[in-house]
């Protein structure tokens, strides 16, 4: 499936499980730096993997970028080892890639209905993610400008709030607010009130309709068992045309049994007919065959 899926993403070089079944560090940074430039073209990751100090910075590097980037945790241990545990690695960026790739249509079009079928992939949950973690990056960043603007003002604004605070509160203005909070609160626990009676109301009409059902339910019931029970008025008649008919078939098929034993005598009989008529004919040649050799000894001699 990773070869497939890497030849579909347009990956330059051919791929064959083989290659990862003994460590090959080398082929597995350059499918993970081609992997990160097909997500981000502009992300800039050191591709130096001559030293094992350059080879750990690369893939915690990389790591870092999908965990941050695409949200795909990628065992850094594994993908180390560059064998065949890496390639369970490296198929969870492939995967995401071939599922954009699948539902945008845009290199996929020429791919056969088998191969879809084949490489199908349950990515609609990560592409989700892939799409909240975008929008929430946004909005964290309209927050964070937001929240600045207002740090920016908050110098004018404590002075505001501290000459409302200092100013002494005025208890006519304070009761009208709590009496207006009072009556909505109490609204609302009228409507939640008449919400809960209405249900109730409800449940009792449901209740008499199921009551009602049940009853209808035990008359058909016991209509069917009626009808099952009472013996139709027809079948009297039923089974005595069923007798006759059997009677009827019977001798039909002893008939049926004498014709086609007579039609095979007359076979027989006609068969040998022929026999005989070709014997004859054959025994009148032989003798007309004869006279006329003795005929023409008769000449000869006479």
């Amino acid at each position: 499936d990773f070869t497939e899926m890497m030849r579909a993403l347009g990956y330059p070089r051919l791929i064959s499980m083989e290659n990862f079944h003994t460590p090959n560090f080398m082929l597995v940074s350059e499918v993970l730096l081609w992997l990160v430039k097909r997500y981000e073209p502009q992300t800039d990751i050191p591709a130096d993997v001559e030293t094992e100090q350059d080879r750990v910075f690369f893939i915690k590097a990389v790591a870092q970028f999908m965990a941050t980037k695409a949200h795909i945790k990628l065992n850094t241990k594994k993908l180390y080892q560059a064998d065949g545990y890496a390639v369970k690695e490296l198929l969870k960026v492939t995967s995401v890639l071939y599922g954009a790739m699948s539902t945008k249509g845009v290199e996929g079009a020429d791919l056969r209905e088998e191969d879809y079928s084949k490489f199908k992939l349950d990515l609609g949950s990560k592409i989700a993610d892939l799409k909240a973690a975008r929008q929430l990056a946004s909005e964290i960043t309209s927050k964070g400008a937001v929240l600045y603007d207002l740090l920016g003002k908050e110098m004018e604004l404590r002075e505001a709030r501290t000459e409302s605070i200092a100013r002494p509160l005025e208890i006519n203005e304070a009761e009208k607010v709590m009496k207006i909070a009072i009556d909505s609160v109490l609204e609302q626990v009228q409507k939640t009130k008449d919400m809960l009676n209405n249900v109730a109301l409800d449940e009792t009409s449901l209740d008499a309709k199921i009551e009602k059902r049940k009853l209808e339910l035990e008359r058909s019931q016991k209509r069917l068992q009626t009808l099952q029970s009472v013996r139709p008025a027809f079948m009297d008649e039923y089974e005595k045309i069923e007798e006759q008919l059997q009677k009827q078939y019977s001798s039909y098929l002893e008939k049926f049994r004498n014709l086609t034993y007579m039609e095979q005598l007359l076979d027989d009989h006609q068969r040998a007919e022929q026999e005989m008529f070709e014997e004859a004919a054959n025994m009148l040649r032989l003798m007309q065959n004869r006279l006329k050799e003795e005929e023409q000894h008769l000449l000869k001699s006479g």
